[in-house]
């Protein structure tokens, strides 16, 4: 046992169920722990780094601006702060962007705005639907918007305002929408929850209901954003807009940022109405910049959905090996596989001992989100592990 697990419980609030496994170094899709030994990362900083570990781009911003002006606060004007904006805007169909922290700060910027609409627009309007099995994040608003139990239960009561449905039914969202609903917040695919894929049709029902209510709807693309299903975002492979999108995870490729764009309908926000002291700081601004620019210029959504359609294969060729796995399910470079039993934990702690890290998501289910730059040589190693690890347990 390392002795930084010893110095956790001493130190740390035990809030993290950890892998037996201290990071110490990363390059790539490698990352090293503090034995030396070597593993191939198919978790990427949950689907953070897009680039993989230190990636030049990352590393290279991150010394220039460092060197240069790291935070200002947003009395001034900043630079790369506003580099990083009019790149989103280009690049997307909206029209304006504010930059936070985190996604869970997005998603709350989001439904900020979303009520200040309503305000304005909607006769106060506050409502916020979303669906369960969905992830917004981890704050007292955003666990309520969360429609999972598990997160809520600890900390109830929830703050009012969200109206959790069953996920992928136009139904239940028609059913639940009344005056004082202000918007509909979804997940393109449910990551955390199960990586669940909708009909193909459903967003672009979702889309239509929200213009004939006249409502907003925000899309969470903090991990299913910045290229990670294959194309910049993911409401580009549905063939509809939203009206707000927030972001987070990829867009930094390993620095702690996030950011909302909205519509010009949705840009409602007057002086004062919201803020954030670090948020758009010109360090992870700079970077954020930077990555989100090699993303563009070089492709890399099209290596996710090539690579990604690699790895849902050689899962599909998994499942039909072992009557055990119910259903592998994914797109791009996010991917899940379900078992009949609970066995994720016996699956990752397997692929651990044989250098791979993957993530258990549910007691019978593990998820791959690699970094976006892995190879088809990288796929066949992990889906080489993995299935060396299922056999053994099948036997």
């Amino acid at each position: 046992m390392s002795k930084w697990t010893e110095i956790e419980k001493k130190y740390y609030m035990p809030t993290f169920q950890r892998m037996p496994v201290v990071l110490v170094r990363g390059q790539g899709a490698r990352v090293w722990d503090d034995n030396g030994r070597e593993y191939l990362d198919f978790i990427g900083g949950l689907a953070v780094n897009s680039l993989g570990h230190c990636h030049p781009v990352v590393s290279t911003a991150l010394a220039e601006q460092g060197k240069t002006l790291t935070q200002t606060s947003n009395l001034f004007y900043s630079v790369p702060q506003l580099q990083l904006a009019e790149l989103l805007v280009k690049n997307s169909c909206f029209d304006k962007a504010f930059v936070c922290n985190s996604g869970t700060e997005a998603n709350e910027g989001a439904v900020k705005l979303a009520r200040r609409y309503g305000k304005v627009h909607l006769d106060g309007a506050f409502e916020v639907i979303t669906t369960f099995d969905s992830f917004h994040g981890r704050t007292l608003a955003m666990t309520a918007a969360t429609g999972q139990k598990k997160f809520q239960e600890p900390y109830t009561p929830m703050p009012s305002g969200f109206v959790n449905v069953e996920a992928n039914s136009i139904e239940a969202i028609k059913k639940a929408t009344t005056k004082r609903t202000c918007a509909v917040m979804l997940e393109p695919i449910q990551a955390e929850g199960g990586v669940n894929v909708p009909s193909e049709d459903y967003l672009k029902k979702v889309r239509e209901w929200c213009d004939q209510k006249g409502i907003l709807l925000i899309l969470d693309e903090v991990q299913t954003g910045m290229g990670r299903l294959g194309a910049l975002f993911g409401y580009q492979l549905y063939g509809i807009e939203p009206d707000i999108i927030t972001l987070a995870k990829g867009m930094g490729g390993g620095v702690p940022i996030g950011a909302f764009l909205c519509k010009k309908k949705a840009d409602v926000f007057k002086a004062g109405e919201h803020g954030s002291t670090f948020g758009g700081n010109p360090l992870v601004c700079a970077v954020a910049y930077a990555v989100t620019k090699h993303i563009i210029e070089n492709d890399v959504a099209g290596n996710a959905r090539r690579v990604g359609e690699h790895l849902g294969s050689r899962l599909a060729k998994l499942k039909a090996k072992h009557r055990f796995i119910v259903e592998v399910r994914g797109r791009g470079l996010l991917w899940a596989i379900e078992f009949k039993k609970d066995m994720a934990e016996a699956a990752m702690l397997g692929c651990i001992e044989k250098g791979l890290l993957v993530n258990k998501l549910k007691p019978n289910a593990i998820r791959m989100i690699p970094p976006l730059i892995i190879t088809k040589k990288d796929v066949d190693e992990a889906v080489g592990i993995l299935g060396e690890v299922l056999a053994r347990q099948a036997g």
